[in-house]
């Protein structure tokens, strides 16, 4: 007889009101197994998993662990039977210490009054070594987002699971940090603990994975194992079309007008970045790589003006931009999009077009200052369409809509002010494939357009496939600069880890 699965929804559906999230759905996992789990944002992955979780409640369907019907009523009640979340989006109290947050749960269930800290702190820093050299003593709202999502895998670690689900870990990690934790993944796996991975990577999949479950539209399509399916095929079932090219043809040669849009020289905040030189030309995608942690999101800050700079300027079009604050730069023409999506690039609670307006309230406002709603609900109905938004309308809250398309919003806030520069920092951060290919094909556009376009990313085939250029950032530093055939994933490396060569342009923007 085949073993019973450790886990197993049947016929699960989840409504919230109208809106069908899922739909008849099933999914198993076997003992010791890590199962992949994808589908474009919007497909029901993340509402499955918040059920399984104890978050969600479902509609209709059930929950079997060991073969036995279970009612999942809370997280607290899935962590009491051993089942663990590793959220996607950072749920960390900021204000507490790493320490504290791993513990959190543990700390909810004890009955003494009294905090051993030294034990909490010892007990912390053991688990958390195992990932990264993070002080467990320090609050949460001084590290890093690729440190916080660190902090949210430590924190899944302490917990005593026997099925843990991984939602999009890597998205904000190094790859150096990734191979770490999918060292500890396959752990986990050798001592019999599932593992449900929800990645849009497909190298990770096919590297870590045994099966592969695909949803669609809120429905189950298949199940197989890794070994029989190709990352094609995978795609294909997610999306239910061909992606013949993920990345649009770049600038050709003929494109090429040599007129220079944005123009840094020697730009520092005498703490994170010094000297650095670059140039933005008029039609390219200008690619920022280089480590976490780099200094690459804070010189896009000091271009913008969000981080104050003490040496250097910015000119742009020729002219010298004085941005001694984010609205100087914004008044000037360039803006910056928010790695940090939920925190700083959309306000969730807020509508679709109330989110696009709210860079533009100077101009959608009369001499009362009062709005214009006419106005703001033109503007929005313009740049959906443009961007290709698929939402249920503009007076939707920008939380009911996938990540995908709350990342057009996003983009659609920037270009509601007539933006001469965009700088997107990991614009695709967290985004399915069809979404990406999507977004990708926007910012060509744009940058034909005129618009002068800055991508940060950590992912080296999005800096290889969208970019012209890649400029290499170590240690607050412009450590060289790729483009055309030197334009490789070894060559970016090597400059982002110190071991590449000095050839001309390194050395000329590292002067």
């Amino acid at each position: 007889m085949a073993s019973v699965p450790v886990l197993e929804i049947r016929n699960v559906s989840k409504h919230f009101g109208v809106i069908k999230a899922l739909t008849d759905v099933s999914f198993s996992l076997d003992r010791g197994e890590i199962h992949a789990l994808c589908g474009e944002n919007g497909a029901g992955k993340s509402t499955l998993m918040n059920i399984i979780a104890g978050v969600l409640q479902p509609s209709e369907g059930e929950i079997l662990l060991d073969g036995a019907i279970v009612k999942v009523t809370s997280p607290a009640v899935a962590q009491s039977f051993g089942l663990g979340l590793v959220h996607q989006e950072i749920a960390l109290c900021p204000d507490a210490t790493v320490a504290e947050n791993m513990f959190m749960a543990a700390t909810n269930r004890r009955r003494s009054p009294f905090m051993n800290y030294g034990r909490l702190e010892r007990e912390a820093q053991a688990v958390m070594n195992r990932l990264a050299p993070i002080d467990v003593r320090g609050k949460v709202s001084d590290l890093s987002i690729s440190s916080q999502q660190l902090v949210e895998i430590a924190k899944a670690l302490t917990l005593d699971c026997r099925v843990l689900i991984f939602d999009e870990p890597t998205a904000a990690l190094t790859e150096s940090e990734a191979q770490v934790l999918f060292g500890i993944i396959r752990d986990l796996r050798a001592q019999g603990i599932s593992i449900i991975y929800i990645s849009h990577r497909m190298a990770e999949i096919f590297s870590l994975c045994d099966r592969v479950t695909v949803f669609r539209d809120g429905r189950y399509v298949s199940t197989e194992k890794v070994a029989d399916v190709t990352p094609e095929d995978v795609v294909r079932r997610m999306v239910g079309r061909e992606i013949t090219q993920l990345y649009p043809a770049k600038q050709a040669e003929n494109e090429r007008s040599g007129e220079t849009i944005l123009h840094v020289s020697g730009l520092g905040d005498g703490a994170r970045f010094r000297g650095v030189n670059f140039e933005l030309r008029k039609g390219e995608i200008l690619g920022i790589g280089g480590l976490i942690g780099s200094g690459r999101t804070e010189i896009a800050e000091g271009v913008c003006g969000l981080r104050p700079t003490i040496a250097g300027e910015v000119r742009l079009h020729g002219q010298i931009m004085q941005a001694r604050s984010y609205a100087d730069a914004v008044r000037a023409g360039v803006v910056y999009l928010s790695e940090d999506r939920k925190g700083a690039g959309v306000f969730l609670d807020m509508s679709i077009a109330q989110n696009i307006a709210v860079l533009d309230l100077k101009t959608l406002t009369g001499p009362t200052g009062l709005l214009n709603a006419k106005a703001e609900a033109a503007l929005a109905h313009d740049l959906v369409k443009r961007l290709g938004v698929r939402m249920g309308g503009i007076d939707m809250p920008v939380s009911s809509l996938s990540g995908g398309n709350q990342q057009k919003v996003a983009i659609a806030k920037q270009l509601a002010v007539n933006p001469k520069v965009i700088l997107m920092d990991e614009p695709t951060r967290g985004i399915d494939v069809g979404a990406k290919s999507e977004i990708h094909r926007l910012l060509r556009d744009l940058a034909r357009s005129g618009i002068g376009i800055v991508v940060i990313s950590s992912e080296l085939p999005e800096l290889l496939g969208l970019c012209d250029r890649v400029l290499v950032i170590r240690e607050g530093r412009v450590a060289g600069e790729v483009e055309g055939e030197a334009m490789t994933e070894e060559a970016i490396m090597r400059l982002a880890s110190g071991i590449g060569h000095n050839n001309s342009k390194a050395s000329e923007h590292a002067a």
